[in-house]
């Protein structure tokens, strides 16, 4: 199991397949809360999204890495609070 103490604020948050899925900004419960410049298009443009801590496979560096590749990884984001 990684070690998702690891995590830290502007780390990049990248699908097994090396895409870049967004920046953390700070991991939430059992999440890791994205910065909203990573927050996608449309309605969910300037909405800070999540992803579920289970999909991370490791921590490398400054990036983390998930069990998915990018295009799978963003279909488990979530829509953050917006009051947070």
């Amino acid at each position: 199991m990684t070690d998702v103490s690891r995590i830290r604020e502007h780390m990049e948050v990248i699908g097994a397949d090396g895409v870049h899925v967004g920046t953390v900004d700070r991991v939430e419960g059992d999440h890791i809360k994205l910065t909203r410049k990573d927050s996608g298009e449309g309605s969910h443009k300037g909405h800070h999204h999540t992803v579920p801590l289970a999909l991370v496979a490791d921590v490398e560096g400054d990036k983390v890495r998930l069990s998915a590749n990018a295009d799978v990884a963003v279909t488990f984001e979530q829509e953050a609070d917006r009051s947070a």
